[in-house]
């Protein structure tokens, strides 16, 4: 009997549950965390790449972050089609963007409710992140302090035991000096020193 509440996203359980919604919440919560770090100078993402086998050849383009416009970029957890499908709603929607109000940072859930945030975690222990976020978190953070903090909460909560650029992407939204906004990807090279500098991983040794 209680399956039949199961079977669409619009049905009502006595208790006033979407299951369906709950149960794709619950499939975001597993998959790989992403964090976002609003900074006064700009907005800093920060996604963990699951790595399910070592024999599998990584890819060398982003999975975790997207460029919605020049101005505007996000980072994905759960299931990739959907994400697919938002993401190119959102590239539409980006063409009217509100530019007043300098720079934003938000989050939404399968259940459609999305709100500003100043710093937010989804995924993998996405609470534990969060707490961190709070407590860190100081409203004058610079844009190099944010991918510290963000570096430093996904090296507590993440499953891996050792932080490397091949398990992280790392992207930022910016002011370049001519007062354009910019979106850049961390390339592998840079987010290894990023690694190193911010004491979350050690350096590779050299070979003698």
């Amino acid at each position: 009997m209680s399956r039949r509440y199961d079977s669409r996203t619009t049905i009502f359980s006595p208790e006033g549950r979407l299951y369906q919604v709950e149960y794709a919440m619950e499939a975001i919560g597993n998959a790989g965390s992403a964090i976002g770090i609003l900074a006064k100078d700009g907005v800093v993402l920060v996604g963990e790449k699951k790595v399910t086998s070592k024999l599998l050849q990584t890819s060398t383009s982003t999975e975790k972050m997207y460029k919605i416009d020049d101005h505007v970029a996000c980072a994905v957890a759960g299931i990739m089609s959907d994400a697919n499908i938002l993401i190119n709603t959102a590239r539409l929607q980006a063409q009217r963007w509100d530019k007043n109000y300098g720079f934003q940072l938000y989050m939404s859930d399968p259940s459609g409710n999305y709100g500003g945030w100043k710093a937010a975690a989804i995924g993998a222990n996405n609470q534990a992140a969060q707490s961190m976020l709070k407590q860190d978190y100081k409203d004058d953070i610079t844009r190099e302090d944010a991918v510290n903090l963000a570096l430093k909460v996904l090296s507590k909560t993440m499953d891996s035991t050792s932080l490397t650029s091949d398990k992280l992407e790392l992207a930022e939204v910016y002011l370049s000096p001519s007062g354009s906004v910019k979106y850049q990807v961390c390339s592998p090279d840079s987010l290894s020193k990023l690694l190193v500098k911010s004491g979350v991983t050690q350096p590779a040794a050299e070979a003698s």
